[in-house]
């Protein structure tokens, strides 16, 4: 058996990231105001963003080139290794390829490093010190935390207090760099008092985070700025340097996927594996491309395709997307990256004109994946990853019953060394496998706007 080493050189790290805009299979709607609900202009977002994010949110520009400085920073863990998993097919004794790409070797152990990097250096270059946002399992707080520290910026993280209780060394990780972590909602915002006099006994959410952290960055005056780690067209974009490589990586052994997967939340690692790879569908390759979320937050599988806001209070533009309403409130689920009502409007349009699709996963499954993945390649997958290898998994095992040999890609988007009392409970056969309830996504559906 002939191992494939795939790495490439670092002369080779894309310097463009893609921008799937222009192939999306049909047009995308604006975003709207939050209060007047007409098409967002430039100016609309400037409070809370940097004005060259806020250009490539709204570019249409095929390519937007990667900045020299982020470049720098970027070759300190880039290009990361894609693997194919011969254990794992073994194990499984399938005909199928399976690859991986491996983003859990990046410093902050996920995928999310590549727009944080990205995001704080426009803000820096704009005279911005000081960066607010919003974590759920914590490798997004954590990512922004090492990107602040590394331009000597000042880092907010409002952290989902299901996940601030569950995962305290992520905690811990985002403080060694310097962060401020605050379990929300918290008292120490106008939202974060009010979500708690109304949900005296909540687990949080990342949309009442969100609306925390855009609060402080709102109030500033210009002196702090909001940073979203999943959903917005710009955080996507800085993610295709995943796929790009990705895309590399397997012409240098003659291989295009047959399927390619990702767990999707917010949807910025499934966008990043699997958007590079859409010019190769739209001239005629038959790949399959499979977003996997959580049935306790099945926002593309269940949710209504609407305008929606992407956070409790009201404070963000209205996208497009699938939603499961913006007081959604999830289960405690351990894959706490996935615990999102919404979804990004590029991959929402794209399930919802069949060009993508999604499944949803329990998470007992998904932790039999996790432990088998462990056993065959030596990886203690993050939960949130492990959704991914379930269905990549399964999707080799339907290659086994019809003989055909098929290339799965999947992103491996983070390890799991912070999340031990999840495999905790697994091994104890404590973990509960959560069915939404349709009663609780029609009251929750209840509160979108009507537009």
């Amino acid at each position: 058996m002939t191992e494939y080493n795939i790495l490439l050189d670092a002369q080779k790290m894309p310097d463009a990231w893609y921008n799937v805009t222009p192939d999306l299979p049909a047009p995308m709607k604006p975003p709207l105001h939050p209060v007047t609900h007409q098409p967002l202009k430039a100016d609309d977002l400037s409070a809370i963003f940097a004005m060259s994010l806020i250009e490539q949110e709204m570019s249409t520009q095929p390519a937007i080139s990667i900045p020299g400085e982020v470049m720098d920073i970027y070759q300190l863990y880039r290009p990361t290794p894609l693997r194919r998993a011969y254990r794992l097919e073994k194990m499984l004794d399938t005909p199928a390829r399976i690859f991986y790409k491996n983003e859990s070797v990046t410093p902050s152990g996920s995928h999310k490093i590549n727009t944080s990097i990205a995001q704080a250096y426009f803000n820096k270059k704009e005279g911005v010190n000081e960066l607010t946002t919003e974590t759920g399992a914590g490798q997004w707080g954590t990512a922004l935390a090492i990107a602040c520290s590394m331009l000597d910026m000042k880092c907010t993280v409002y952290m989902v207090r299901v996940s601030f209780e569950q995962k305290p060394y992520r905690r811990v990780l985002m403080q060694t760099y310097g962060a401020d972590v605050v379990s929300s909602p918290s008292d120490t915002t106008d939202n974060g008092r009010a979500f708690q006099a109304k949900f005296p006994d909540t687990t949080g959410s990342l949309g009442m985070a969100i609306s925390e952290a855009v609060e402080v960055a709102a109030k500033s005056g210009g002196r702090a700025k909001y940073s979203l780690g999943s959903v917005l067209n710009h955080v996507l974009l800085h993610q295709t340097v995943i796929g790009l490589e990705a895309k590399a990586q397997l012409e240098q052994v003659g291989e295009e996927p047959d399927v390619v997967i990702g767990c999707c939340g917010g949807g910025s690692n499934f966008a990043g594996i699997s958007f590079p790879f859409v010019p190769m569908k739209k001239k005629g390759k038959n790949i399959d491309f499979i977003a996997v979320e959580p049935t306790a937050c099945p926002t593309l599988t269940r949710g209504l395709y609407a305008y929606d806001y992407g956070d409790t209070a009201h404070m963000t533009p209205l996208l497009l997307q699938y939603t499961l309403g913006h007081q959604f409130v999830p289960p405690g689920i351990h894959a706490g990256g996935l615990r999102y009502h919404g979804v990004a409007q590029q991959v929402a349009l794209m399930v919802k004109e069949g060009f993508m699709r999604a499944v949803a996963c329990h998470q007992n499954p998904v932790f039999d994946a996790l432990q088998m993945f462990a056993k065959a390649e030596g990886i203690l997958a993050a939960p949130e990853s492990g959704h991914a290898i379930r269905v990549a998994i399964d999707e080799a095992l339907k290659c086994k019953e019809s003989g055909e040999s098929k290339a799965i890609l999947f992103n491996l988007s983070g390890h799991g060394h912070f999340d031990m009392t999840a495999y905790e409970a697994y091994t104890n056969r404590k973990l509960e496998d959560y069915d939404l309830d349709q009663s609780i996504i029609d009251a929750a559906e209840s509160v979108i706007p009507k537009i």
